[in-house]
């Protein structure tokens, strides 16, 4: 029975998708560094309440999915907690009120340090993870998962970790923050491509089900190539280090994924592909970061 809950919880966490939690903590911490800003108790526990976010969602979604009849023995995606019966509903409402709780007992300590702005963006960030697959309109069932994920992963968490540090903004942070939350983005696409066939039967309203295959992977091509033009267009207008372009090395992906992509026949093959957008994604993080220290 213990070995079925942790099994289960590992299942509901979606362990493969947490080091999205990282890209969005790395560039605002070397950022900081390299202006002599960095806090080190700040970044550390921006990137627990980032993780338990994750989390959060993802249990989330697993639990709501189910109840909504979302999630079938027709699923082609990974397995999911509550469908497989790994957990019972009780017990992941169990689970979710203590992440819940982790993640404010955590959060409280930021807002110490980060003030009003901090206590909004964490109290928009626990609403929204519930809103997402919860509630009238859920987010990932009326085409707004990726703005979701997009805001979130992107602009929220990465100026929300250099605020942090710093109390201020800058263009370039911000514009860091775009290309983090484009790539992630790309993760949510892949998984809602591939489940553009089981989501349309179910009556899940994802971005990807109105947008159809070939506009999906339209949305996919642009949000993994708007990174690299950000930095190439910020070393052209703006002359900054040539370090920062250190990120297009990460391109070395682009290929399978792409060419995944487009063979839709085999879906099953997409897992592989999402994975590999998430490692595309922390490659591209990790790289920025490092030009970032070297710049």
């Amino acid at each position: 029975m213990l070995k079925q809950q942790i099994h289960g919880w590992i299942t509901a966490a979606r362990l493969k998708t947490l080091p999205a939690a990282l890209c969005p903590i790395l560039p605002a911490a070397a950022l900081a560094w390299s202006e002599n800003s960095f806090k080190s108790l700040p970044v550390f526990t921006a990137l627990i309440v980032c993780l338990l976010l994750q989390i959060a969602v993802n249990v989330a979604n697993d639990y709501f999915d189910f109840i909504h009849g979302i999630d079938t023995p027709d699923r082609i995606g990974p397995p999911r907690a509550a469908a497989s019966g790994l957990l019972s509903l009780k017990t992941m409402r169990t689970g979710m009120v203590i992440i819940t709780i982790t993640i404010l007992a955590a959060g409280s300590y930021l807002v110490y340090i980060g003030g009003v702005p901090i206590l909004l963006i964490g109290l928009a960030s626990i609403v929204s993870v519930y809103l997402y697959s919860a509630g009238p309109l859920p987010f990932s069932t009326n085409a707004l998962g990726d703005f979701f994920v997009f805001i979130f992963f992107g602009p929220v968490a990465v100026c929300g970790t250099y605020f942090l540090q710093t109390k201020t903004l800058n263009a370039q942070i911000i514009l860091f923050s775009i290309s983090i939350g484009f790539l992630i983005t790309a993760i949510m696409v892949v998984n809602n491509y591939r489940d553009i066939k089981t989501d349309t039967a179910a009556g899940k309203k994802t971005l990807a089900v109105l947008l159809g295959t070939t506009l999906t992977r339209v949305e996919y091509l642009i949000l993994i190539l708007c990174p690299y033009l950000i930095l190439i267009a910020m070393k052209l207008v703006a002359n900054v280090s040539s370090w920062l372009l250190l990120p297009l090395l990460s391109i070395l992906f682009w290929l399978p994924l792409l060419k995944d992509m487009n063979n839709m026949t085999d879906s099953q093959n997409l897992n592989k592909t999402l994975a590999g957008t998430a490692k595309m994604s922390l490659a591209f993080s990790i790289l920025l970061s490092l030009g970032i220290l070297l710049s």
